[in-house]
């Protein structure tokens, strides 16, 4: 049986903002290390699916993760 909750664990609030979000990056941490048990729901299988379906009916299309992050790193470089 599932508990709701509410509200922040007591404390929480007292917290700096710095301070609250080293504990949700902590919480997550500890969540993802129990990958097998977190859920995912059947659109995000689907959106998967047909997205794997359209790069193998043209994958030349899109782009490797190197040419995305070379363009990325120029783009931001630029900024500095």
């Amino acid at each position: 049986m599932e508990r709701a909750i509410r509200n922040p664990p007591p404390g929480f609030d007292d917290l700096t903002v710095h301070e609250q979000i080293e504990y949700i990056q902590m919480l997550r941490e500890r969540i993802a290390a129990r990958e097998d048990e977190v859920p995912v729901p059947g659109w995000h299988k689907a959106e998967l699916d047909r997205r794997l379906a359209e790069y193998e009916a043209s994958p030349e299309v899109g782009r490797s993760w190197e040419e995305v992050e070379a363009d990325l790193r120029t783009r931001f470089a630029t900024r500095r």
